[in-house]
């Protein structure tokens, strides 16, 4: 018996398959045809010679062993096609044996390194460790490197739904981190069903690596099924794209992908021929690493500007500070200035959280998702300090107001109109910078009273609101009055576009949470997929609450699935009033009729328990605090319906 051989058992016994009959085993990595022809078993390779048609889903007519896809025939047993060609189909030995049928195939060959092996233990060096996608027929090479990876617990695949749910998830984690994590499509649909979130990463500066996979090379330009010219195609969103080639620096190519994306904040994008992706790593080929291969980032302003900064401080008796998203990793030091000033500090709606409600100086959100304590210290103001925050029109940063902004991104300075010292640097150096200074502290009016008096109105007025609560549905108000009592303190918050994100922004008060949004896209249906990146981030060290409208949670819908096959404890609120409530509102609003903008939905608590989560629906303010309650004591993934009116929101 040959020792390069190992025999599997493929069947318990030659009954399970018919005389005449065909059926598809696999015997270790191998997939074989097995057959029963003339009282005899017999195993041939499962792949047609023509186009690799699988046979054991053919049949057996008139003594010929016919493929399902183009009607090539091959005898049964020999493997032999008809009329002498020699295109015949590799057999192998089957024994039977007491306990079953067995077939020997040869013992799998020691794996050599390829050219994806390489690419991605670079891609890990570089501390992208975290993949979402999904796996398909054009990836499988690159596929099969990243298994090895997680097998040797280097790396963490997640597999999804939709790709779109990965670009999402991917945009989320580089947006909570600072760090790439990267998706993974297959060619053509799979590739462009990431778009949006890809689209989302780029706008909102979260770096971001995408893997796809491609047809292979020799038929790229010929309209082969599922081609795409995907260099192409992410043109427009990723700021490094390039094709995989067999003679390419591979362990550079993917080094330049990963430190463009850490760098410019951007997407990146690598896509890789069907062919390539399995070719032998040439000898000597080694996966590099990020060491010596980033400059820091610790950049001082300009003297000009800084000094300029400087003498509006000095000067003002009333500043205020407004933080957006980009200062989220240095609010320490601008914390600390704030309490050096006494001085209000708001946040965008991208920035909510940077600093708690519930410290002295902090005066929540600012603009159409904000509340009216951050709008009055704003206006109240003889100078704005601007960190980190866009000037975008949904925030509404007055320019009638000095103002000083201070940006790691020289782009960003000034965008949409002349700010009096626009000062270029790290966000931390350049205010660790400014509390060295004196600042003109004498002349400075300390708000900190004010602001709790601000804070003592709107509070008044939240409870007023939740006293006119319909009988129809829960009030927002309701739900984040609510969710502000019982979301845990340190929680990471993903939320969805709409009217429930609106309401999220004015009336959720914010402790030591994080939350990530699709700030510039604005792209309904982020929320799920977004707390699949946070878990990816965090995992069970923090908690995880997921906010949706009904309308942009059924985009995504299929995703609770994902949540419960990686036991992911996120808990999930849907706020269900069966309309796109954000929408009717434009509509009306601009005098049109409101008109396809209600929705038919499943219920969600029931949907939630048919995926393996627990689920439970409310229709009445008076259940919410209970429910709420039994949500957050869930060990794993929970979902809270909540009917809501859409008049309410």
């Amino acid at each position: 018996m040959s020792t390069s051989k190992i025999w599997h058992r493929v069947l318990p016994s030659r009954e399970e398959l018919q005389e005449g009959r065909v059926t598809t085993v696999t015997a270790g990595k191998k997939t074989l045809c097995l057959t029963h022809f003339e009282d005899k078993i017999c195993a041939l390779d499962n792949k047609c010679p023509h186009q690799g048609g699988p046979l054991g889903e053919g049949s057996i007519e008139k003594g010929w062993l016919r493929c399902p896809w183009h009607g090539w025939d091959y005898h049964p047993c020999t493997g032999n096609s008809p009329g002498g060609f020699d295109d015949g189909v590799d057999t192998f030995e089957v024994e039977e044996r007491e306990d079953g049928v067995y077939v020997a195939v040869e013992k799998e060959a020691e794996h050599e390194t390829t050219i994806t092996d390489i690419m991605v233990e670079t891609m890990i060096n570089w501390g992208v460790n975290r993949v979402f996608g999904m796996v398909g027929h054009s990836n499988l090479g690159l596929a099969d490197a990243m298994r090895r990876k997680e097998e040797e617990g280097k790396l963490k695949f997640f597999g999804i739904r939709h790709e779109g749910a990965a670009s999402f998830a991917a945009s989320a984690y580089g947006k909570l981190t600072g760090k790439p994590a990267a998706c993974f499509a297959i060619a053509g649909p799979g590739a462009t069903n990431m778009f949006t979130g890809l689209w989302d990463a780029k706008v909102d500066r979260a770096p971001l690596l995408a893997l796809t996979g491609q047809v292979a090379t020799q038929v790229v330009g010929t309209g082969n099924f599922q081609e795409l010219d995907l260099v192409d195609a992410f043109h427009s969103v990723a700021e490094f794209n390039h094709r995989v080639l067999s003679n390419s620096k591979h362990s550079e190519l993917m080094s330049l992908a990963v430190k463009q994306a850490i760098l410019k904040r951007e997407v990146s994008h690598l896509t890789f021929p069907d062919d390539v992706q399995t070719l032998k790593a040439k000898e000597g080929s080694e996966a590099q690493t990020q060491h010596n291969r980033i400059t820091p980032l610790q950049i001082a302003p300009p003297k000009e500007s800084f000094e300029k900064a400087i003498s509006l401080l000095e000067k003002a008796e009333r500043p205020t500070i407004i933080v957006g998203h980009g200062a989220r990793f240095h609010m320490k030091e601008i914390i600390a200035l704030a309490e050096k000033l006494n001085c209000p500090v708001l946040t965008t709606f991208k920035g909510k959280g940077l600093i708690s409600d519930y410290h002295s100086l902090g005066c929540g959100v600012l603009g159409r998702s904000g509340t009216p304590i951050a709008s009055y210290f704003m206006n109240e103001s003889d100078l704005l300090l601007v960190i980190g925050a866009s000037f975008s029109n949904h925030t509404g940063i007055t320019p009638k107001i000095p103002s000083i902004q201070i940006d790691f991104d020289p782009l960003a300075l000034s965008k949409f109109h002349e700010v009096e010292a626009a000062v270029w640097g790290e966000m931390s150096v350049t205010v660790a910078m400014l509390l060295k200074e004196n600042l003109g502290l004498k002349n400075k009016i300390d708000r900190t009273n004010e602001i709790a008096e601000r804070w003592e109105i709107w509070r008044n007025e939240k409870k007023k609101r939740l006293i006119e609560e319909k009988e129809n549905g829960v009030s927002a108000v309701a739900v984040f009055t609510e969710l502000s009592k019982q979301a845990p303190e340190n929680a990471v918050m993903t939320v969805d576009v709409g009217n429930n994100a609106y309401s999220f922004g004015r009336y959720f008060e914010s402790k030591k949470q994080s939350f990530l949004m699709s700030g510039y896209l604005g792209s309904i249906g982020f929320a799920l997929p977004a707390a699949l990146g946070a878990f990816a981030a965090v995992g069970e060290e923090r908690p995880i609450v997921a906010v949706a409208g009904d309308g942009g949670l059924c985009q995504y819908l299929a995703e609770i699935t994902t949540l419960v096959k990686y036991k992911m404890p996120v808990k999930l609120i849907i706020i269900n009033n069966n309309e796109l409530g954000k929408i009717s509102k434009e509509q009306r609003a601009g005098y049109f009729d409101v008109w396809k903008t209600s929705l038919k939905n499943p219920n969600f608590a029931e949907f939630a328990i048919s995926c393996g989560a627990w689920g439970k629906q409310i229709k009445s303010g008076t259940e919410l605090p209970a429910a709420m309650k039994v949500l957050f004591e869930q060990k794993g993934p929970a979902v809270l319906e909540i009917c809501s009116d859409v008049s309410l929101i």
